[in-house]
């Protein structure tokens, strides 16, 4: 039996597992909109924390970071690695005990409907608003994970990259609406601990095939700043593709890393605190109480899949310095690792890895998008007595929608997933990040303040990639970042500027802020 075809299968018995967990779940998930959206607030701690990371690092875990470092060395991957250890800590220790216990106050399923009654509005503005953010990027996020899929059957399978995308896409989508918010939480547990084994197996594998520890350090040593945290490895191109001279992948002189390209760097830690398939977990947990143990398995997580997805790439260019020799091409390191120094079911397992990776995003992605448009746009604005039924339905046509704009935006096979991801992470950092933290923890706040908040993050999202960031310079800073401070800073002047928020609003507030009827 062929290599290929022993991989095919053993990924093929995976998604059938997959597939399984879906339809256990598909009956209860049926049972109301609260059950297909949130569970039913039921998760424990060990699916709450595991979910949550899993859905949030994606096929950018497994592919895009060890892409970077790579193409580039340390200093890129680890910065931002180290940003979103922070991020994710921080985000645990104060948001998610308060959002849960407000979740619950305001009586919300879905993050637009949890903004909507934290400012008790009645004509929907700050729910429409978000949930067209939630559309946009969401929309955006899906792309990347097709992308994933593309590169990832096409390289391992060799077939062409559209069709193996769309074959990706239609699994995810047929998982997704079979099992809904519970499925893909008990799924996304599974495969968060194959993808933590499946970096664990080839970063050991890899390091033993390239001599040992002090091989893999000496070999990157030798690349100018590619193990330098101040500084940055500057492959010679032509044309976008790296030259290699005798079989030697050509670098020009270290370039320099700035404090302010770390700080840009760090700033990916604050995106964790607006992105919506981490704060539903919050919102899911059976009991406040759990979620304390639910922070320290997630970090733990955290840490050991971060460090080991940046030494892989570190692995990957002393093992095969000339064999990716372009920006898009590196983000392959780990298949090309898996498939040539593993037996081929082991490979299959360790790939389905990156499948898994990418499912546990995805499904997040286009179920908390379906949401956003038909419990919060046509249930919220247009159908109010819409049964649940019928919002369920309208959510499966959504996520036929979203799907096909996002193969559309996925078609381009030489995207890159780590540029891809990272400006939607900035739409969902700058747009709802600043508005949770302010909602959850400043009493001033009023809804007008939460709308300027809101629109001004996400606009500046795409005026600072598209017009500043280009500049260079001092302007050279992921979007994230200005466009975060700018979203407070709209908050606090307008609520400032507006009259205060009612009594009745306050007073929920301060119920919540002293912890009355919390579990």
């Amino acid at each position: 039996m062929g290599d290929s075809l022993q991989i095919m299968i053993t990924m093929g018995a995976y998604m059938a597992v997959v597939i399984f967990i879906g339809v256990m779940f598909a009956k209860r998930a049926n049972k109301s909109s609260e059950e297909y959206f949130l569970g039913g607030r039921s998760l424990g701690p060990w699916v709450t924390a595991m979910s949550a990371e899993a859905s949030d690092m994606s096929g950018w875990l497994l592919m895009g970071l060890p892409g970077v470092a790579y193409w580039c060395g340390i200093a890129d991957a680890a910065w931002t690695a180290i940003g979103l250890a922070v991020g994710t800590y921080v985000n645990w220790l104060i948001v998610s005990k308060r959002l849960r216990r407000y979740s619950v106050k305001a009586n919300a399923i879905t993050l637009p409907e949890f903004f909507s009654n934290r400012f008790h509005e009645k004509s929907k503005v700050v729910m429409t608003i978000s949930a067209l953010f939630i559309l946009i990027f969401f929309t955006v996020y899906a792309a990347s994970c097709l992308v994933t899929c593309g590169k990832l059957f096409s390289t391992v399978f060799g077939y062409d990259y559209v069709p193996m995308m769309i074959i990706g896409a239609v699994f995810v989508l047929v998982y997704t609406i079979i099992g809904g918010f519970l499925a893909e939480s008990a799924s996304d547990f599974m495969q968060a601990i194959v993808m933590i084994v499946a970096l664990v197996v080839i970063v050991v594998t890899g390091t033993i095939a390239a001599g040992g520890l002090s091989a893999v350090v000496d070999n990157a040593a030798n690349i100018p700043g590619f193990l330098d945290f101040f500084g940055i490895a500057t492959p010679v191109t032509d044309g976008g593709v790296q030259q290699v001279v005798n079989g030697v992948p050509q670098f020009g002189e270290a370039g320099t890393y700035s404090i302010i390209t770390i700080v840009s760097s760090l700033a990916w830690g604050l995106g964790y605190f607006g992105m919506p398939q981490v704060l539903l977990r919050f919102m899911a947990i059976r009991k406040e109480k759990e979620l304390k143990r639910s922070r320290r398995i997630a970090i733990v997580w955290v840490l050991i899949s971060l460090t080991v997805a940046v030494f892989i790439g570190i692995v990957g260019r002393t093992l095969y310095p000339a064999a990716l020799t372009t920006e898009a091409s590196a983000e392959n390191v780990f298949i090309l690792l898996a498939t040539n120094l593993l037996p081929p079911v082991i490979a299959g397992l360790v790939m389905a890895g990156i499948l898994a990776a990418t499912i546990s995003s995805s499904d997040s992605y286009l179920l908390i998008a379906a949401s956003a448009f038909s419990k919060n746009i046509y249930q919220g604005l247009f159908h109010k007595k819409a049964s649940d039924k019928h919002v369920m339905w309208i959510s499966r046509f959504t996520l036929l929608a979203i799907t096909g704009i996002a193969i559309i935006i996925a078609l381009d096979e030489n995207s890159v997933i780590f540029s891809i991801v990272s400006f939607a992470w900035a739409g969902f950092g700058a747009t709802f990040g600043p508005l949770m933290l302010m909602s959850l923890f400043w009493k001033r706040i009023n809804r007008a303040g939460a709308v300027a908040g809101m629109v001004g993050g996400g606009c500046m999202v795409f005026i600072w990639n598209l017009l500043v960031r280009p500049l260079g310079g001092i302007w050279d800073i992921y979007e994230l970042l200005p466009a975060f401070i700018f979203s407070i800073i709209c908050i606090v002047v307008v609520s400032l500027l507006t009259p205060a928020p009612s009594k009745n609003i306050e007073d929920e507030f301060d119920e919540v802020r002293q912890g009355k009827g919390c579990n």
